[in-house]
């Protein structure tokens, strides 16, 4: 069973790699024998995982990209490619939450949440899926949201943004999973719940209103632990899922079906 997990050979590519989910999902990559390539903004972030990838005997490479620079991911996939000579396993993670509702969101802030959740996304993709295709062989993850499918009633909790930016990411990863399963590529998402990161430690977690209700509305009675999200993101990773695409899967502890 555990040969279906096993990524020993294996390279993966983890956008948003420098903290939270991103990090975590690329330490699990090469605790199942992968190497990774971490991609994000900031450098010295980057290596302090890398660092930790290096200390398990995997090869890490670190790629400070903006992945809505499009210029700026062609060059690191090409970077990963001339590293590695192979890339199998591309992890969209990066992304942001802005807080808002269509009244209040301005015309930049709709268009980074854009940028960030399906631009980047896009710009992976396009330069990774040609490598492989050659190869016949990849799987894409794409980190959407449990906000694809379910929104806040509560005005402080509105993100319309967010709604609509993460639900595109489903769309997208419906439309190439149907391209590219000839190509023996799948390309699944993933919609967490709540996770405590860097972009819900400083607001969600702190709202003491919030966290009750979401406690009380939720069937497990608690927010996502860490690590608790590398399970669904290996399993869309690796052989295991090898008749699997297009597919969504929410990582909520049942919030999304009450």
């Amino acid at each position: 069973m555990n040969s279906l997990f096993n990524l020993n050979g294996k390279v993966a590519i983890v956008t948003g790699a420098s903290s939270g989910l991103g990090a975590d999902a690329a330490r699990a990559y090469a605790q199942n024998g992968a190497n990774v390539a971490l991609f994000a903004r900031r450098k010295e972030k980057l290596e302090q995982v890398a660092a930790d990838i290096e200390k398990m005997g995997r090869k890490a490479l670190v790629i400070a990209c903006d992945v809505t620079d499009e210029a700026a991911v062609k060059a690191g996939v090409q970077e990963v490619f001339d590293t590695f000579g192979r890339i199998d396993i591309l992890l969209n993670n990066a992304g942001i939450a802005i807080p808002g509702g269509v009244e209040d969101i301005t015309e930049a802030q709709w268009i980074k949440g854009m940028d960030i959740n399906v631009k980047g996304p896009f710009f992976m993709s396009k330069y990774v899926v040609p490598y492989m295709r050659k190869q016949k062989y990849g799987k894409i993850v794409n980190i959407a949201s449990v906000n694809a499918i379910i929104a806040d009633k509560v005005p402080v909790l509105w993100r319309h943004n967010y709604n609509a930016s993460k639900d595109a990411v489903r769309g997208l990863t419906m439309g190439m999973a149907a391209s590219y399963m000839q190509d023996n590529i799948t390309v699944n998402s993933i919609g967490p719940g709540l996770f405590e990161s860097e972009m819900t430690e400083g607001t969600l977690f702190k709202n003491d209103d919030f966290m009750k209700m979401y406690n009380f509305n939720t069937p497990a009675s608690r927010p996502g632990r860490k690590g608790e999200l590398n399970g669904t993101i290996l399993y869309f990773s690796s052989d295991a899922s090898s008749y699997v695409t297009g597919q969504y899967v929410a990582v909520d502890g049942g919030a999304s079906i009450v």
